[in-house]
């Protein structure tokens, strides 16, 4: 078997893609703080901004294909830490291409619907980028300098992710489901729009585009804009959750070190064209009930 290489194995994309590559693949994974086992996988801790350990990972695996998807990625961490960022963000980015091109294999790095500024939307591949937080200009940096570094890279800008929780990382879903469940308010935004997916539709595309060796930047949204509320809305229904305290709110009413941009749906026709099918976000939900709670 090929073998494939997971940087950020313990975050909740990383475990998903785990869970998906096993069957096709050896799975190595790296993981930072959060230690983590997966039948299937050997996977081991690095300091990925440390670039001679990252290199001896690489003389050591010898791997067939990347994912590179370790970051620091909570935009208010990152605006009020841009420093350590920026070295994860950033400069590892750029050594993991670097590694891949020496090797001659596919890389796929996981960027982020948040390098737009959300006044045009729905984006397409060749929309011009405008973050307005720093982490979206250090995922633009990264962005450029892995495709300056080895052009067969492929981009994925990944957006607003959802599902079952892993061993050692969750998604915004359980915060939202466990706030209700305690009879709490749970506050969402009516004016913020994203395309979101689940991780296993997240995970399933990015191995799509290492299989087909596809490269430049495409976008892996799904296939609905949706505003945080109305998910909400949708995730009640679904898991039959109280709504008495789902209430709606603005932007403006939430204070945020990093400033959020207000639409960053994507267009992914490229994608579709690809083989990739995300479900609707309804059908992602009802698909996770049993697991998710």
């Amino acid at each position: 078997m090929k073998k494939l290489l997971i940087t950020g194995a313990s975050g909740f994309l990383g475990w998903h893609i785990i869970q998906a590559g096993c069957k096709d693949y050896e799975v190595y994974g790296t993981y930072n703080s959060h230690a983590l086992e997966v039948n299937g996988a050997s996977l081991f801790k690095a300091n990925l901004s440390d670039f001679q350990e990252l290199k001896q990972i690489f003389t050591t695996i010898k791997p067939d294909a990347v994912i590179h998807t370790a970051a620091l990625s909570q935009p208010n961490y990152c605006q009020n830490h841009p420093e350590e960022s920026h070295a994860i963000n950033v400069i590892a980015s750029a050594n993991i291409a670097g590694l891949c091109a020496d090797y001659s294999i596919p890389c796929a790095f996981t960027s982020t619907d948040l390098v737009f500024d959300g006044k045009n939307a729905p984006y397409k591949e060749t929309d011009t980028v405008k973050p307005v937080n720093l982490y979206g200009e250090q995922k633009v940096l990264a962005e450029q300098a892995m495709l300056e570094r080895y052009e067969y890279t492929v981009v994925c800008r990944m957006p607003l992710m959802f599902g079952t929780a892993t061993p050692t990382a969750k998604s915004f879903m359980q915060g939202f489901i466990q706030t209700l469940q305690e009879g709490k308010e749970l506050k969402l935004f009516t004016d913020e729009f994203r395309t979101p997916i689940s991780g296993t539709t997240a995970a399933q595309g990015l191995l799509l585009m290492i299989e087909k060796k596809y490269h430049g930047i495409i976008h892996l949204g799904g296939k609905e804009r949706i505003s945080r509320y109305d998910f909400g809305k949708l995730m009640v229904e679904v898991f039959k959750l109280p709504d008495t305290n789902l209430k709606s709110c603005q932007q403006k009413d939430v204070i945020m070190s990093a400033p959020r941009p207000a639409d960053v749906s994507f267009d992914s026709t490229k994608a579709f064209s690809l083989g990739y099918k995300p479900l609707l976000v309804k059908e992602e939900l009802e698909a996770i009930t049993s697991v998710v709670i």
